[in-house]
């Protein structure tokens, strides 16, 4: 079975929860293909204490991301600290061999200090966008979204935002079926889009009205297939067209047109990339009605055809596998 290398780095007082993140995506024991080789490096020598008043004592050091496929920053401790020489060394290094490279939350400001995303897009969490652009002039900020993948290079919002993109890369290398087993051994929903805002200013209702939608959104994910309509859904629900739209706009933040699309997207995103399920098969089980309707919309939203999305995620995992 190959083998892909996970070096996570590890740096004095660092979050135990941002350290946590990458090591149970890619380090529990998964029962899938390729398997995950995750180590926690030193970024410095000695103990490294943490955020949380305890020590970590790790046996590898920046010698470890000589030999990754995929090197994770967790996050940062100081933003106006630039990190060690010899830890922007070695991602440079990393990043010049192919490796992937990924700076969760304010690890976005050590690949930027490290020169890599100049030229690029990248975000960081919201509250440090500012600073992040002023002091990044070359990089392209975009902190209204969870996570950004640029190619090589991936970054994130804040910490629950580091998940999404963890288990978003898990997606490319090992498949829709791999991350959303993770996901739900986590509890946490499977994927959500990179492009999707990175906090909802209206807090989620904690209502009767709420409670009763929820169920009737999970019986219409698993029947995508048939036609939905606000009208249809109110209906079911019990409610006014009205009152509907006013509980439904609380719950999710939109339109039902607009979660409608999404989840179809989504569910097409996954069967693309769990197979070879012809589009015409995929469109219909989406609920898109034909194959022209899904390549509209699917292009529309992710700027790709659906047969350049599968290619990609087989392409990335077939790539990662040659390299292990």
């Amino acid at each position: 079975m190959s083998e892909i290398r996970v070096a996570v780095v590890a740096f004095d007082h660092i979050s135990p929860f941002h350290l946590s993140v990458p090591c149970v995506v890619f380090g529990e024991n998964q029962l899938q293909a390729p398997a995950y080789r995750l180590q926690v490096c030193a970024a410095e020598p000695g103990a490294l204490s943490t955020s949380a008043g305890f020590g970590l004592t790790l046996p590898a050091g920046l010698d470890a991301l000589q030999q990754a496929e995929v090197v994770i920053v967790p996050s940062w401790r100081d933003p106006a600290e630039t990190a060690p020489a010899p830890l922007l060394a070695a991602l440079q290094a990393a990043h010049a061999r192919g490796a992937r490279i990924v700076g969760l939350c304010l690890g976005a400001y050590v690949l930027a200090q490290a020169g890599l995303l100049d030229g690029r897009r990248a975000t960081t969490h919201w509250a440090y966008a500012e600073d992040f652009a002023r002091r990044f002039p070359a990089v392209t900020v975009d902190a209204d979204v969870l996570y950004l993948d640029d190619g090589s290079l991936l970054t994130s919002a804040g910490t629950a935002a580091g998940l999404d993109c963890c288990l978003h890369l898990l997606r490319q290398l090992s498949g829709a079926e791999a991350a959303n087993s993770v996901a739900r051994r986590l509890v946490t929903p499977p994927h959500r889009q990179g492009g999707q805002a990175q906090y909802i200013e209206q807090p989620l209702p904690v209502s009767a009205g709420g409670g009763r939608l929820a169920g009737l959104l999970d019986w219409v994910r698993a029947n995508l297939d048939q036609p939905h309509s606000l009208d249809s859904l109110a209906a079911r629900a019990l409610m006014s067209r009205r009152s509907f739209t006013r509980h439904f706009r609380q719950l999710t933040g939109g339109t039902v047109h607009a979660w409608l699309l999404a989840e179809r997207l989504a569910l097409c995103q996954r069967l693309l990339e769990a197979g070879s399920l012809p589009v015409e098969r995929i469109a219909q089980q989406a609920g898109f009605g034909s194959p022209a309707s899904l390549r509209l919309h699917f292009r529309k939203a992710f700027g790709v055809a659906p047969s350049e999305w599968r290619q990609t995620f087989v392409g990335d995992r077939q790539g990662v596998s040659s390299r292990a």
